[in-house]
């Protein structure tokens, strides 16, 4: 029987899903990562706060082109928050700037919850990575220099009350990409009428990937001493798993490699991810309703 040959197979391309831990920057993780599997391509999908925990999306090999798609998707964060303390930098790690009695009750906690929830206008915190003429608006609130950050608009889809024990209160949030949530426990604070900062924060899920998905660090590591991490690398392919598919013979796949157009009699309006018969993706397609030609967007192997 005549071998079935795989046109990129001996490309690595994927996406790791790492539990990042509390104290590390998400550079930091990346830095691992590309130590790890000795792929210099290799970057995340959405930064976490050093303080914070949970999912991070890493793209590695031909795949880090997926990034401006993945960046784009929604999250899903566990907050603790407390009330009655200001701070300059919305967390914990700031310098406290006011505090207050907190007279608050569950009722009221939950209630004003639901003025965060929709379409809203969000200032970032004048400690974050948001440029502002060039500079990190976090250089100049280092410097002393006041910040002024123009309002966003996010989407906040839910925000569930999962544990409240006043001043403090654990919320389930389930947001657009671009939400601070810092911001938010700020605006709580203000307005229940007596500030609020976060003091604990974990990712829960970043578009399709959730906690399930994820491998701690210090096992990721493990692997890679012992060079069994593959078995944790997600096809690049399934990144993308709810967006329509074709797939290519391998005649075609080297047709897409070089830019040509691929006939087929139906597509959707939507970019379509191009893959192997071996399930491997090879670009991203448009498909065009008048020739009934799915054209190359992004290819990722030439």
């Amino acid at each position: 029987m005549e071998e079935i040959k795989n046109p990129i197979k001996n490309t690595i391309s994927g996406v790791l899903i790492v539990d990042k831990p509390i104290g590390m920057t998400s550079h930091q993780v990346v830095q691992v990562i590309r130590r790890g599997t000795r792929i210099k391509r290799a970057g995340h999908t959405g930064t976490l706060d050093p303080r914070a925990s949970g999912v991070l999306v890493i793209l590695v090999g031909p795949a880090v082109r997926l990034s401006q798609y993945l960046s784009a998707e929604d999250k899903r964060y566990q907050a603790n928050i407390k009330l009655g303390e200001k701070t300059d930098t919305y967390d914990t790690e700031g310098k406290i700037t006011g505090t207050s009695e907190v007279d608050v009750t569950h009722a009221q906690f939950e209630e004003s919850l639901k003025q965060f929830v929709g379409e809203i206008e969000q200032v970032p915190p004048p400690y974050s990575a948001v440029k502002v003429k060039g500079k990190h608006a976090y250089d100049l609130a280092r410097k002393g220099e006041e910040v002024k950050l123009e309002p966003r608009l996010i989407n906040v889809y839910s925000l569930d009350l999962l544990e409240w024990n006043s001043p403090e209160a654990v919320i389930d949030i389930h947001c657009s990409s671009g939400t601070y949530v810092r911001s938010l426990a700020y605006d709580l604070g203000e307005l229940l009428g007596c500030g609020g900062n976060l003091t604990g924060l974990r990712r829960t899920k970043s578009g399709r990937f959730t906690l399930r998905d994820a491998v701690s660090l210090r096992k990721l590591t493990e692997a890679f001493e012992t060079n069994s991490w593959y078995q944790y690398l997600i096809p690049a392919a399934e990144a993308l798993s709810d967006w329509p598919s074709i797939t290519l013979s391998n005649e075609e796949v080297e047709l897409v490699k070089h830019g040509h157009r691929i006939p087929r009699e139906e597509g959707s309006e939507k970019l379509a991810r191009a893959i192997t018969e071996q399930g491997e993706l090879v670009a991203l397609m448009q498909f065009d309703p008048e020739t009934k030609e799915f054209q190359p967007r992004k290819v990722f192997f030439t």
